[in-house]
């Protein structure tokens, strides 16, 4: 990885480590972190020749977008750290709403980010484990369509910041504003707990209310998508009344033509 000296105002306790290309920018915060690199650093890459994202799928990472890695260490339980996905995709869309008017960007259970119902960005959480099940440490890896966007299949739809806004923010304006962001929300969720952090993710999650699928392997569930529980699960309520707790899926809204 050939990095390159960059002028980027990070709040204390970050510094930046940046270069051109990479292949996948958690996989070398992981590397990072096995090698001993301490808490805070932030992996920021100009573009991504093998991004992905959730359950291995690829993520197209053209430059021009954002595609970063943040790591992390304490002594976290697993259950725990997992919030961290939704303290950041509130720090995505705060940085956003600081740098455009309109319209809002929305958060998708688990960890996407929606503007006008598109997908955005994403966020994958990797980590590893000590011998006691505590969380050694935690990679938080982002990326952002600003000016570009991909086709994806099954019939989702992505969208990017320009296309929406009509406005071309540079990476590196947006990565300080999403550090900026993250770090506040950090401060909240270590300070207060989860509950704050759920109130804020429900004011901004797309769908509440409304009917949704999710696709968990090979079995689909169709519920109203009624609440973020406090350990972070989707809580649908089925057509019988039932109130169902789920911790991983993909959800689609299920949204009249």
């Amino acid at each position: 990885m050939a990095t390159r000296k960059s002028t980027v105002h990070l709040p204390t306790g970050y510094r930046l480590i940046s270069c051109d290309s990479v292949g996948s920018t958690n996989d070398e915060a992981k590397r990072l972190a096995l090698a001993g690199e301490e808490s805070g650093a932030v992996l920021w890459a100009r573009e991504q020749t093998a991004g992905r994202g959730r359950r291995g799928r690829p993520w197209v990472s053209p430059p021009g977008n954002l595609y970063c890695s943040l790591l992390l260490k304490a002594d976290w339980p697993p259950f725990r750290a997992s919030q961290l996905s939704f303290v950041t995709a509130l720090g995505v869309c705060e940085a956003i709403d600081r740098l455009v008017d309109r319209p809002r960007a929305r958060c998708k259970w688990p960890n996407d980010v929606l503007m006008q119902g598109r997908k955005l960005a994403g966020v994958l959480l990797e980590s590893a484990s000590e011998q006691s099940g505590q969380v050694d440490w935690l990679v938080l890896g982002l990326g952002v369509n600003i000016v570009s966007h991909p086709e994806l299949p099954d019939g989702d739809t992505a969208t990017d910041i320009k296309t929406e806004t009509g406005v071309e923010l540079g990476a590196q304006e947006l990565l300080e504003a999403f550090v900026g962001c993250f770090d506040d929300r950090r401060r909240d969720w270590e300070a207060a707990g989860f509950g704050p952090i759920r109130e804020a993710w429900l004011e901004r999650a797309e769908g509440l209310g409304e009917m949704v699928r999710v696709t968990i392997d090979d079995e689909e569930v169709d519920g109203r998508f009624d609440d973020l529980a406090e350990t972070g699960e989707l809580v649908l309520v089925l057509a019988n009344g039932e109130r169902r707790r789920l911790s991983a899926g993909d959800v689609r809204y299920l949204r009249a033509a």
